[in-house]
């Protein structure tokens, strides 16, 4: 079947998201904390807030990044912001992620974001992939949060794609891999911590130095 978009999850597909976070937590808690651990506990704690109702991502960044600090016995006042969201623009992309980007774009694929931010955070992370998608759909424009179908309804209404011509590339199999293929979209799995598959995605891949010649693949199949 022929693929004229692909679509992508940002923070931790296209945005070193966890590298950006504990980068910006770090420095607030004691030498020696270990990253991954922190990553993983913000990521949670995070779901848990998402999942309680919508609010602006800045102010999930904002709070969430506060609970984490507590949390873990940093003192912080209730009118002292979390760094999180001023800390957002500098996230950087994967090292791979531009030039695949470029390739999808030379291969003539349109090429949009689905993310559980507000329009100007997005809008600062894509200046840092270099390549500008033809759509971006934001947790603002749905008033949800993914795994909820909001985003990619909106994505069909606003581009005129169909499910059947359209591949969802994600990290996040919660958040992503299975609410798209729910909604009957083919998925790719960017499996950046070698995670038991909890789901059924069409592909699964390392990260997305092989994604462009993979969407070739599934666009010459039945």
């Amino acid at each position: 079947m022929p693929v004229d978009w692909v679509t992508f999850d940002c923070y931790g597909t296209l945005i070193d998201w966890e590298r950006g976070i504990t980068d910006a937590l770090l420095p607030l808690l004691p030498p020696g904390t270990d990253r991954q651990a922190l990553a993983e506990w913000y990521i949670a704690m995070e779901a848990q807030f998402e999942a309680e109702g919508y609010h602006l991502y800045k102010d999930v960044l904002d709070r969430v990044g506060r609970r984490v600090l507590r949390s873990l016995d940093v003192p912080i006042g209730e009118d002292q912001p979390s760094p999180l969201p001023s800390s957002l623009a500098e996230w950087r992309p994967f090292p791979e992620v531009p030039a695949a980007l470029r390739a999808l774009r030379d291969r003539r694929r349109k090429l949009a974001i689905l993310s559980n931010v507000d329009r100007d955070l997005l809008e600062s992370s894509i200046a840092q992939l270099g390549v500008r998608p033809d759509l971006a759909i934001t947790a603002e424009d749905c008033g949800s949060y993914k795994p909820v179908s909001g985003h990619w309804r909106f994505f069909l209404a606003r581009s005129g794609a169909t499910r059947e011509r359209t591949v969802h590339v994600g990290a996040s199999q919660y958040h992503d891999m299975r609410p798209a293929a729910a909604l009957g979209f083919r998925t790719v799995f960017v499996d950046r911590h070698d995670e038991a598959l909890e789901t059924s995605p069409t592909r699964v891949i390392g990260d997305l130095r092989t994604l462009p010649d993979l969407i070739d693949e599934l666009a010459t199949q039945e």
